[in-house]
């Protein structure tokens, strides 16, 4: 069973153009924090990193292939992180999403939520004419044999009622190129026979991460059933992105 989708549920969407993956990671911690308590609305944040390599919890240390220096000389973060999968890339010209959402336990499908956020991905593409779809075995979205969009997540067991908030999400590839910029460094998510593609590689347009979270926006609002926000809150200036390992 899907998440249940209710129309009067509220969100907040803020927009982000550049944060540290480490001051990111504490804010997710204070929307869940916020989110259980009900002192905090539920929210998706979008925006971007700078150079990031993160573990998550199936990591295999051996799927980052640069070492120490190397990582130092292109400039590179790297952090263990608490979300499901293996290592991935984060960058700028990807947009990385956050949905920081309460799931109630009753009728709780934690795998169909997976699906959900793939959908909102596969239903943008789509309105480019870009046929977006799942491989059997994996999360994320594909392109054929190349993925579009990673998914990993934390589920966090609420602790002033019954169910979870969720933090962490997807990457959505846009800018061309992304994956010989940053993804060379790493065996993506732990997958040899597959390769990654952006949306201007796919399309030859320059599709800035502000517009595709506009564009997005809605569509998460459809499948998760919110009440659509009148737009994105902007933050005007780049958080600090000084991350360093």
């Amino acid at each position: 069973m899907a998440i249940t989708k209710q129309s009067d549920r509220l969100l907040t969407a803020r927009y982000i153009p550049l944060i540290g993956y480490a001051e990111a990671w504490e804010l997710q911690k204070s929307y869940v924090s916020g989110i259980d308590k009900e002192e905090q609305s539920e929210t998706l944040l979008l925006l971007q990193h700078p150079p990031t390599y993160t573990l998550g919890s199936d990591r295999h240390p051996e799927h980052l292939l640069l070492d120490e220096a190397q990582l130092q000389e292109q400039g590179i973060s790297v952090f263990e992180i608490d979300r499901g999968g293996d290592i991935t890339y984060h960058g700028p010209g990807q947009l990385v999403g956050y949905p920081l959402l309460y799931l109630a336990a009753e009728g709780l499908d934690l795998h169909g939520y997976l699906r959900q956020l793939e959908q909102v991905i596969i239903d943008w593409l789509a309105t480019y004419g870009i046929e977006g779809g799942r491989k059997e075995a994996y999360t994320g979205v594909w392109i054929g044999n190349a993925k579009i969009a990673a998914i990993g997540v934390k589920f966090n067991r609420a602790r002033t009622r019954r169910g979870f908030v969720t933090s962490h999400g997807f990457a959505l590839n846009l800018k061309a190129g992304i994956g010989e910029e940053g993804f060379r460094g790493i065996v993506p998510c732990g997958i040899t026979e597959y390769g990654v593609t952006s949306f201007e590689d796919l399309t030859g347009i320059a599709m800035s991460p502000e517009r595709a979270a506009a564009e997005l926006l809605p569509l998460f609002c459809r499948q998760f059933g919110y009440a659509a926000p009148s737009g994105l809150l902007l933050d005007k200036q780049p958080a600090d992105a000084g991350d360093n390992d």
